[in-house]
């Protein structure tokens, strides 16, 4: 969400590396606005086979302003765990389902511009990183697969849904890193 001064205009944005990013990974994506009842329209319509809330600026609680983001993230959760279709949070994305789950974020340093390593379902593996709200624990629902070394939950997952989030950016690679093409798919269920 981007505030254009000089026409007071509230635009949405979308960093276009994720078109190719999920073409790599052979996956095509549907733009949604930022209006609940309209996203989920035409989610619906669509009949989208996954979803993945990007990254982006905080949520409103946290110091964001884009409500209507926060609302549309919320709404897009409950449509994928109805229709049991995954859902992908990436960056703020992730915080978003943190946040629906209860979890409280706090502010933190040495992930902002930051490349780290992180023990991602037991693998040792380096990342980027943007964040600066973030998280050593979770909920019970929520089970953490990736830790940065000071203990910051870098990925999570759900129990049962098919609901997963990373912390990293994977359209900010150059080359995108085949081990993220090959979680899409996988998260995604695309055959090669």
């Amino acid at each position: 969400m981007i505030v254009e001064p000089d026409h007071a205009e509230r635009r949405d944005a979308l960093d276009q590396r994720w078109q190719q990013f999920l073409a790599t990974a052979k996956m095509a994506a549907v733009a949604l606005p930022n209006d609940p009842v309209l996203a989920t329209q035409l989610a619906d319509q669509t009949g989208v086979a996954g979803i993945v809330l990007t990254g982006g600026d905080d949520l409103v609680e946290y110091g964001g302003t884009a409500p209507e983001r926060d609302a549309t993230e919320r709404a897009l959760l409950a449509f994928a765990r109805a229709r049991k279709i995954p859902l992908l949070g990436i960056c703020r994305g992730m915080q978003a389902i943190q946040h629906a789950f209860g979890v409280r974020l706090h502010s933190g340093e040495g992930h902002v511009a930051t490349p780290h390593e992180i023990i991602a379902d037991g693998v040792a593996r380096r990342v980027n990183s943007f964040h600066c709200l973030m998280t050593t624990s979770t909920v019970p629902e929520l089970t953490a697969w990736a830790r940065a070394p000071d203990g910051v939950i870098e990925a999570i997952r759900h129990k049962s849904d098919r609901i997963s989030g990373i912390m990293w950016h994977p359209e900010r690679n150059a080359p995108f890193d085949p081990l993220d093409v090959e979680f899409f798919r996988s998260f995604f269920g695309v055959r090669t």
